[in-house]
């Protein structure tokens, strides 16, 4: 295998002689996918929003003979002369711009041959002047050929990313109970995109509506962008004064002044904005940010019912664009321009967290419940002394395991509020059944297993001053 059992994976890069890459922005942060004989290899770049500079390595996929490491096939994520997409780019960006790789699990249906591949954005993640176009296959779900690497179909789900909305999550696939063989793609801003696993053809239809173009200099702007009309999303996709705080008269007079300086989403798809635009503001407060809606841990199916369960994160991201004196890209991400509080409290409204179950043979939601209760900090705070308020759930990175009768949620990494538990949840209305404290916050998913005729439920935890530890549980 390879040569002496190593394939060395730097070997064959497009870009790679180019003296600008001697050192390359990419690795691996998902295993390898083996399916029917081939290994297939994503490609995952270093964090893109201040990039040390507008080119970069390419993210292209391999796929290699699992007996030999013979090298069977290269997908070009970012098309080159002559491939379906590269019309998709305006100028000679094309040629220099990187990126595009899949960083997320890869998922795959043996029966069919095919793999599908969550591919993310291009270099850079929030200014994309350097690649006008609408970027194929940058931020899609590409379907292919495990054998020959071919592409069966695709569906771009963001034109032109400049937001980091890449595709985050494992795609998942289902055979519902009305026999349709679906896939599907939850993403940041809190869309779930279904697909025919086929033919790629939408289960309901997405239609491209018309979005708002931003001024920054040098940007290229879509003019319209892709939307599912079912399900609904299951997380917030703005931010409007009636987002805001209203516990008391003093917290909403608190939040609208808060945001004084700063330009709001208020429809999906706002751009980013300069730290020193010409209206006088610092930045854009955006819902979601570029951590989700959903993330990596992706969401889980009931093969019985068709319910689809999407743990997601509702925290404001503040989305700036600044000159960046060490990168020959125009503009990256400003920093020293903060997400603004009150006194510690987020001035959006709760749930920071949730969990939402999706009937996906309808298309409907069927609940949504916070993901924890409330933390101490914000339960204890003097602002909400005398106020009921609701579970505020915390902006975590929910770890779901589904079983044949109940739905288990762990409290993940992400956020200093989680004060680690592990929840069991009635599938059916999203009640709590019970609920156990872990030693620390889970890292990765939880799972599950059998021995000597006993079941356990198992999972990694640790953290910041926690070590990092596999922990089971036996259930009675």
């Amino acid at each position: 295998f390879g040569e002496k059992g190593v394939v060395d994976l730097f070997v064959g890069l497009r870009n790679a002689d180019d003296p600008r890459f001697a050192h390359p922005d990419i690795g691996l942060s998902a295993p390898p996918f083996v399916m029917n004989d081939v290994i297939v290899v994503g490609a995952a770049h270093r964090t893109g929003g201040r990039p040390r500079a507008k080119s970069n390595v390419k993210g292209d996929i391999r796929g290699f003979d699992v007996h030999t490491g013979e090298l069977l096939w290269t997908f070009h994520t970012i098309p080159e002369r002559g491939e379906v997409g590269y019309e998709t780019w305006l100028d000679e960006g094309i040629e220099f711009t990187g990126n595009s790789g899949v960083w997320a699990p890869i998922s795959g249906d043996p029966e069919l041959g095919l793999i599908y591949l969550p591919v993310e954005d291009p270099t850079g993640d929030y200014y994309g002047g350097d690649r006008p176009g609408a970027n194929l296959f940058s931020s899609s779900l590409v379907a292919v050929d495990v054998k020959t690497g071919e592409r069966r179909w695709h569906f771009q789900q963001i034109h032109h990313d400049i937001w980091d909305w890449d595709v985050p999550a494992a795609p998942v696939l289902a055979d519902l109970p009305n026999g349709r063989k679906i896939v599907m793609s939850v993403t940041k801003q809190a869309f779930v995109y279904t697909y025919d696993r086929l033919t790629g053809e939408p289960i309901w239809p997405i239609v491209e509506r018309p979005v708002p173009a931003g001024d920054v200099p040098g940007e290229w702007y879509s003019p319209t962008q892709p939307f599912p009309t079912l399900p609904a999303p299951f997380d917030r996709q703005t931010v409007t004064e009636d987002d805001l705080l209203d516990w008391s008269p003093e917290l909403r007079a608190l939040a609208l002044e808060a945001t004084k300086g700063f330009r709001l989403s208020t429809v999906l798809y706002t751009p980013p904005s300069l730290t020193d635009a010409a209206d006088g503001t610092r930045g854009l407060l955006s819902l979601p940010s570029s951590t989700g809606g959903a993330n990596w841990e992706g969401s889980t199916i009931d093969p019985e019912t068709g319910i689809l369960y999407v743990p997601s994160r509702t925290q404001l991201q503040m989305l700036t664009l600044a000159k960046n004196p060490d990168s020959d890209i125009a503009l990256s991400q400003g920093f020293g321009v903060r997400v603004p509080r009150i006194q510690g409290l987020e001035i959006v409204k709760p749930p920071y967290g949730r969990i939402t179950a999706i009937d996906m043979n309808s298309g409907e939601h069927l609940w949504m419940i916070a993901n924890a209760a409330t933390p101490e900090r914000i339960a204890n705070h003097p602002l909400l002394e005398g106020i009921d308020i609701p579970d505020t759930g915390v902006p975590t990175r929910s770890g779901t395991l589904l079983t044949k009768t109940l739905l288990f949620v762990s409290e993940g990494n992400g956020t200093a509020d989680a004060r680690p538990m592990m929840r069991a949840i009635n599938k059916q209305t999203g009640a709590l059944i019970a609920e156990i404290q872990l030693p620390a916050n889970q890292i990765g998913l939880p799972f599950t297993y059998e021995h000597a005729g006993k079941q356990y439920l198992a999972l990694f935890v640790g953290g910041s001053g926690s070590p990092a530890e596999l922990v089971a549980y036996a259930l009675p």
